[in-house]
């Protein structure tokens, strides 16, 4: 049975990573060009905002670098799924400031991915990922991994 590959949280990213065309989406105010993540689709949340400009989808980098990384050695909450008599494995945080808006987005280190592995300035990509998956769907999220000095993908 074929399962459906459903967002998390619809309308954050698009594409796919086997079509290398991931991004998230966030939204941009075209009275002060301020970029925002999770996308905002009301108004525009810049208090320095002249006012009277359109919000409109924005693709967001691709890369960034880490700006601060930790793990997580608690159970999340919901969304997350988590088999409370599984054993717990820690999961790796990474904040990543975007190449190009300069904001910070927070978002799970790619599977494998470790603290050990990582450093403060160092080099990172999006890239999709699957939360969770149940009977009839697999849930898709962003994760973050490292990119090598080359620029390709570790």
């Amino acid at each position: 049975m074929e399962r459906n590959r459903t967002p998390v949280v619809s309308g954050w990213f698009t594409g796919s990573q086997e079509d290398g065309d991931f991004r998230l989406l966030g939204t941009r105010c075209s009275a002060c060009a301020a970029v925002f993540f999770p996308r905002e689709d009301a108004y525009c949340r810049n208090p320095h905002c002249p006012g009277g400009g359109e919000l409109a989808e924005a693709p967001l980098s691709t890369r960034g670098r880490i700006w601060s990384y930790t793990d997580g050695r608690y159970r999340p909450p919901a969304p997350y799924v988590s088999d409370p008599d599984a054993p717990w494995e820690p999961y790796t945080l990474i904040a990543v400031e975007l190449e190009a808006e300069g904001m910070v987005v927070l978002g799970q280190g790619a599977p494998g991915v470790t603290v050990a592995d990582l450093a403060v300035g160092m080099e990172v990509e999006v890239i999709g990922g699957v939360l969770n998956e149940d009977a009839g769907t697999v849930w898709t999220t962003w994760r973050f991994r490292p990119v090598d000095p080359a620029g390709v993908a570790a």
